[in-house]
């Protein structure tokens, strides 16, 4: 695929926190509207992956860009959903709030929302389907709900690059399977999401494409190209798990008997 078609360019990039080394060498490209899983065993570099995207890491070689622009000149493109537990679900916020929140960033020093600033709102909660939980406050949704919710404010940003850090955790089967749609509906728009997954079983089901870590780059590519027994392998004997057979369960949900 030509450069023309590639959103996020990773160039020989490493990140260490001290003497330890999350990513090293690490030179991949993200094509612009797909949807891509992070993967690899927990300490692979899946968060740090997303960070570094997002500017709020620096680097200790190499180089991220976004498009045609450098990293910095590229943030309003960026939209990032942290994980569950980061979160303070007992903020007392209505969930209209929170998409509003999503378009700070675009706001001068006192200024007011403008009628573009409401129409971007209420688009991204027509989207997601909240509607009609725009004045509940967020403690009282369910874990999928909230989940929407951010999303809209992520989309309320007006983002085209999407970097969601375990989105699925706490999430029962029936708010998984809506994600997932949720997400594959994106990238049928051109949208380019970027999902750390733990779940190698709902990463082969749910993603286009993935990126399988252990502190540097394993494979990828297409999500069957990737999720092979052997780079699955690779990935778990590189890592620092310490487990009698580390890929028990990833062997029954990819490769059943």
């Amino acid at each position: 695929m030509s450069d023309a078609h590639n959103i996020i360019r990773f160039r020989d990039v490493s990140v260490r926190y001290g003497a330890h080394t999350a990513l090293s060498n690490l030179s991949l490209d993200i094509p612009c509207g797909s949807i891509t899983a992070i993967l690899g065993p927990n300490g692979a570099g899946k968060s740090t992956f997303l960070r570094a995207c997002l500017g709020w890491l620096p680097l200790s070689k190499g180089e991220i860009r976004i498009g045609d622009k450098h990293l910095e000149h590229a943030l309003p493109r960026l939209a990032y959903l942290p994980q569950r537990q980061s979160i303070d679900w007992d903020f007392p916020i209505t969930v209209k709030g929170v998409v509003e929140q999503g378009r700070y960033p675009r706001l001068k020093p006192w200024q007011r929302f403008q009628k573009v600033d409401h129409i971007a709102v209420n688009h991204a909660l027509e989207e997601l389907g909240i509607t009609s939980l725009a004045d509940r406050q967020i403690s009282q949704l369910s874990a999928g709900q909230q989940q929407r919710v951010f999303l809209a404010r992520a989309l309320a940003q007006g983002a085209d690059i999407f970097l969601l850090d375990e989105p699925f955790t706490g999430l029962d089967v029936t708010a998984t399977e809506e994600l997932a749609h949720i997400l594959r509906s994106w990238e049928l728009q051109g949208r380019t999401v970027m999902a750390a997954v733990h779940d190698f079983g709902l990463a082969k089901s749910a993603f286009s494409r993935g990126i399988l870590l252990a502190n540097k780059l394993i494979a990828e590519g297409p999500i069957l190209t990737v999720l092979t027994e052997q780079n699955i392998e690779a990935a778990y004997k590189t890592s620092q798990v310490r487990d009698a057979d580390p890929l028990k369960h990833v062997r029954s949900a990819l490769f059943p008997s």
